[in-house]
């Protein structure tokens, strides 16, 4: 009777043990409040850190806003709403260039380019740019990434923007599919998933990739406080560690394996929209193979800005951009 009871006391305690063991390793993770700029599958290493627990093997717990802008994003991190925002790295230069004492620092970059596409009314398989010569074109947040780099791909092709073309940038960024649908515009840009959805339903057509016609720009970078950096260098060491593991696995991935990846964070998806827009992002090399931002990718990023008249002062790299935790990052896991 005295072996029986000592067994179950064992059971009952060993059980304990466990509980409390898997208690402490969930108590262990610090809560990281990350705000994207939007849901896309434009950023998915991001997600791949995610659902392969990337992030939980840095000891982070990761919850994910969509702050549905840039500047709503950026808003977030320097009230502090947030610990880390993805954007587009133009808005850190803005806040810079605003003189803002503890300023927002990119300390890592995710993808390499462009990741909208030009959507018509009607399949257009012989599209040309010149097309576009006195349309409307619904373009995203006057200042923001997606109509800066239209203004520049419309520039590469001899179209003068406000004369030739024109781009609506009134309309907020999540809004945008419901104009067009709606009937404002003659062409809009879109981001994946939504512009294969919006294709699949007949609402509208792909006649163009903004990231295969502008080429390499740091377009999306995750950046946070300046303070916060300075307060807390390993959290954001940990941080970038994941994402760089996150894109390291969809270098060496295919389309169906990452699509399958990101599933749980595009669960009413169909497979074969995540799989296409996949391997339109794949193939135009819209994923950096590692979070650096380089410095002379910044400046031409910069130039664009500045040519298309929304930017008057060129911000020091170094003063927008740490580079050391990528950096640390790649020698941590080669």
């Amino acid at each position: 009777m005295k072996i029986r009871l000592m067994l179950v006391l064992s059971v009952v305690l060993l059980g304990m043990s466990l509980v409390l063991s898997g208690c402490s390793n969930q108590t262990a993770l610090t809560k990281v409040k990350l705000s994207e700029v939007t849901h896309s599958i434009f950023y998915a290493p991001q997600y791949v850190a995610l659902t392969q627990g990337f992030f939980k093997e840095e000891g982070l717990d990761i919850e994910l806003i969509n702050g549905q802008g840039a500047d709503k994003v950026m808003t977030a991190v320097l009230s502090g709403q947030v610990d880390i925002g993805l954007a587009g790295p133009e808005a850190s230069v803005y806040v810079y260039n605003e003189g803002k004492e503890d300023n927002s620092v990119v300390f890592a970059q995710l993808t390499n380019g462009d990741g909208t596409f030009l959507m018509g009314r009607k399949p257009d398989p012989n599209f040309k740019w010149s097309d576009l010569k006195g349309k409307n074109i619904i373009g995203g947040r006057k200042g923001g990434m997606p109509a800066i780099v239209l203004q520049y791909v419309l520039s590469k092709n001899g179209l003068i923007t406000g004369k030739d073309v024109q781009i609506d940038t009134t309309i907020q960024f999540a809004a945008m599919p419901g104009a067009f649908i709606g009937g404002q515009g003659d062409y809009v840009i879109i981001f994946e998933p939504t512009a294969s959805s919006m294709q699949k339903e007949g609402k509208a057509f792909v006649v163009a990739s903004l990231g295969k016609e502008s080429g390499e720009v740091p377009y999306t970078a995750y950046f946070t406080k300046k303070s916060a950096i300075e307060n807390n260098p390993d959290l954001i060491q940990k941080f970038t560690d994941a994402i760089y593991k996150g894109q390291r696995w969809v270098a060496s991935h295919t389309p169906e394996e990452i699509a399958k990846a990101i599933k749980p964070q595009f669960p009413e998806e169909q497979d074969e929209i995540l799989v296409s827009a996949v391997k339109r992002y794949q193939e135009q090399n819209t994923w950096k193979i590692d979070p650096v931002l380089n410095e002379k990718d910044l400046y031409l990023l910069q130039q664009i800005i500045k040519d298309a008249g929304e930017l008057n002062k060129i911000a020091p790299y170094e003063k927008v951009v740490t580079s050391k935790f990528g950096d640390t990052a790649i020698k941590k896991l080669k």
